[in-house]
């Protein structure tokens, strides 16, 4: 799975848009005014931070080790995943999509209603 596939697969969830708050090399995926995924290359592999659980967290981190505490965010909360081949292309899917549920669910109802709007 390469860098723009990330990018296109975040892009492509409802209301979804890229920003650069961090600079030109971490392209950070917000809906509303929230983030839910931040993308970058490190090591000359994409890399990128996504939110979750803090207990489903915690699994996933003894289950894959390119799966590490988020790189300069909350790290109860965010997980970096290197994407280097070891963590399954399905598992990384649906860290986005949970990760994406996660933040559209916790913006307030009328912003919630106005990206639904926008969208149909």
């Amino acid at each position: 799975m390469d860098f723009n596939v990330l990018r296109e697969n975040c892009l492509n969830k409802r209301g979804a848009y890229e920003d650069f708050p961090f600079g030109e090399d971490a392209h950070v995926m917000k809906v509303g005014s929230k983030m839910f995924a931040i993308l970058s290359i490190k090591e000359n592999l994409p890399a990128i931070s996504l939110k979750c659980e803090p207990d489903v967290n915690e699994i996933l981190r003894e289950q894959y080790p390119a799966i590490k505490p988020g790189y300069h965010l909350n790290k109860r909360h965010w997980n970096t995943i290197t994407v280097d081949g070891t963590v399954p292309y399905e598992q990384i899917l649906q860290m986005i999509n949970r990760s994406y549920d996660l933040v559209f669910n916790n913006l307030k109802k009328i912003d919630r209603e106005e990206i639904y709007n926008k969208n149909e």
